[in-house]
């Protein structure tokens, strides 16, 4: 399956709530998380935050996971890093802005670790492999758009449907997202949607197989042999002098 979480930024969000939850969402557990918010779209105004959401980027410590202040720890495996340091070369190749470089950090005492830093790229395009591929690594891809309905355009566009957030001040804007976005688990100024347990896990497109989601109501479901037992009582003895030979109803 896969996916590629969209966070949509407007210009009327809290700036710095939103900043810090990007960066936060999108670097967390070094992106190796499926519902990891990997991709930005600065709406209109929102564009003027790059500078801002790259300087937080920059402020994170990599290190491995068990040192004391450690942001981003290192990959699974040093087949991982290649294939996140591929992609975002892949990204640069086909005329995306490389903002902020991971790739090469070096970890004192682990210099031979899986790492690769916060990495940041802008004037990305939906065509672009780093786009259309899931990374699972610490990148950040930034898209722009005019309007909501152009943002909520290019997620609709994007073939999984995992999860998604909207960062904004306006109640009318995020009903709007909510009930036109089709992505199965919908933040609203919330990065990382992961419901509670007693909601089902609901992604959905190309990020969900099957037909039931797990845990929650519908994990419940799964786990349930569903039985009908259908009954008739009557008052007094059947005053009928023949069988009913058609199909039984509740008045015979």
């Amino acid at each position: 399956m896969g996916a590629k979480n969209h966070g949509v930024v407007m210009p009327d969000a809290n700036k710095e709530n939103t900043l810090n939850q990007l960066v936060g969402a999108a670097f967390g557990a070094a992106g190796q998380r499926c519902m990891a918010l990997s991709t930005a779209i600065l709406v209109g105004e929102a564009r003027s935050w790059l500078p801002e959401l790259l300087e937080r980027a920059k402020a994170l410590r990599v290190n491995a996971g068990d040192q004391p202040g450690a942001d981003v720890g290192p990959l699974i495996t040093p087949q991982a890093k290649a294939r996140v340091e591929s992609l975002i070369q892949s990204g640069v190749d086909e005329g995306a802005t490389l903002l902020l470089d991971g790739r090469n950090v070096q970890v004192k005492g682990y210099e031979n670790g899986n790492f690769v830093g916060p990495t940041i790229l802008s004037k990305v395009t939906p065509q672009m492999k780093c786009y259309t591929e899931e990374i699972f690594g610490p990148v950040l891809l930034v898209l722009e758009a005019d309007s909501l309905d152009e943002a909520v355009g290019i997620v609709n566009k994007n073939p999984y449907g995992n999860g998604t957030a909207i960062f904004t001040t306006n109640g009318a804007t995020a009903r709007k997202y909510t009930h036109e976005v089709e992505v199965g688990q919908v933040g609203v100024n919330v990065p990382i949607p992961v419901p509670l347990p007693m909601f089902s896990f609901t992604g959905s497109r190309g990020s969900f197989r099957g037909d039931t989601n797990f845990y929650g109501k519908q994990g419940i479901y799964f786990y349930t042999q569903i039985k009908t037992v259908t009954s008739q009582w009557k008052a007094e003895d059947a005053t009928l002098k023949s069988p009913a030979v058609t199909m039984p109803t509740m008045g015979r």
